[in-house]
């Protein structure tokens, strides 16, 4: 994996700080979570600052934890600043799922880099389509395979609202991993042509369930 990267290490200090800063404050915490409310009536910087906000140290450590795996992945394939790029866009782009999703609920709140980091994996699943994961750190299978089947999870969450789980934020992040790792990557069609089909499964899953009005 080589040396860690400088936008990995801040990526992750700002994710401890801002996260600690909102343990210890809860004034700050209300103030930069991603509330609906508040979203809605022009507060934009909270689809960015919640995504650096977190829980608990459980939840921190879990996300940093996967996104540093990841990381280094799309650093090698793409660079350091399209990765900030994709983990920044996936990162917006779920909250705004999320906002979409749950528009008629004012009081919807939501914290966490989930999101950005499904992004970071959707992504490395497709420049590294080879790689393998150790599911419960045991049994071993393909990338692949654990983001599918993660999205359709998140499809099922979405639709059954099951848990206290952004699932919406989880399926808007990967979207983003997905479509700018193929803008900023366009070879991909023809080098990965059966994994950018097989990863397109739960995004076209979604929009027939929209269309049903099943989400």
């Amino acid at each position: 994996m080589g040396d860690i990267a400088i936008s990995t290490i801040v990526i992750i200090g700002l994710n401890v700080l801002i996260s600690f800063k909102g343990f210890n404050d809860r004034a700050f915490f209300d103030r930069y979570s991603f509330k609906l409310g508040p979203a809605k009536a022009g507060e934009y910087i909270r689809f960015l600052s919640s995504g650096f906000l977190h829980v608990d140290t459980t939840h921190l450590l879990v996300n940093m934890i996967t996104f540093y795996f990841f990381a280094s992945v799309v650093i090698q394939h793409l660079g350091e600043f399209y990765f900030v790029i994709i983990y920044l866009g996936s990162l917006i782009l779920g909250n705004l799922f999320s906002f979409f999703f749950n528009r008629d609920n004012p009081y919807y709140i939501a914290v966490g880099a989930s999101g950005a980091v499904m992004g970071v994996l959707y992504s490395a699943i497709l420049l590294q389509p080879n790689m393998m994961l150790g599911l419960m750190f045991i049994i071993p299978i393909p990338a692949y395979v654990f983001g599918i089947g993660y999205l359709l999870y998140s499809l099922y969450g979405m639709r059954k609202r099951t848990g206290n789980i952004g699932h919406d934020a989880h399926f808007g992040g990967a979207m983003g991993g997905y479509f700018l790792t193929l803008l900023m990557a366009p070879i991909l069609f023809q080098v990965h042509t059966l994994m950018v089909i097989l990863l397109a499964i739960p995004l076209v899953l979604l929009f027939v369930l929209h269309k049903r009005k099943a989400i």
